[in-house]
């Protein structure tokens, strides 16, 4: 049984396969799957886990380089839009787009984990940096 990292064999196997600029997604409850991309349902119940928990479990063991966000977050939802201030403040890019841009978006990541939080607006697009 492993004793560090995710528990989660999928979360694991996708972070394990991700190259420089691959994307995954971090979605609440509500987001589309594009068809074709795959998902990995971590929701429990509404709001269990949340965005965060489930952010800060994959940042632990992720290199971020570029975090997208919908721009509508700045006004519709504070929690997200602190998120994405700590991002900016650690150097990591962040980039805000349209609601309807960010889900066009979401057909060119690796995944979308789905959590069970259910805020609006509580979605991001992490791209993979490099380690090295």
């Amino acid at each position: 049984m492993k004793k560090l990292g995710h528990l989660n064999r999928d979360i694991a196997r996708v972070l394990a396969g991700m190259g420089h600029t691959d994307s995954l997604v971090i979605a609440d409850c509500g987001l589309p799957i594009p068809d074709g991309v795959e998902c990995i349902d971590v929701s429990l119940k509404i709001g269990m886990p949340g965005f965060s928990d489930v952010l800060d479990t994959v940042l632990a063991d992720f290199k971020v380089e570029r975090a997208v966000f919908a721009t509508e977050s700045l006004t519709q939802n504070a929690a997200i839009s602190s998120r994405a201030e700590q991002f900016a403040n650690t150097g990591v890019g962040v980039e805000y787009v349209a609601h309807d841009e960010f889900k066009r978006l979401t057909k060119r990541a690796k995944v979308v984990i789905r959590t069970g939080e259910c805020s609006p607006y509580a979605n991001v697009i992490l791209h993979s940096g490099v380690i090295f």
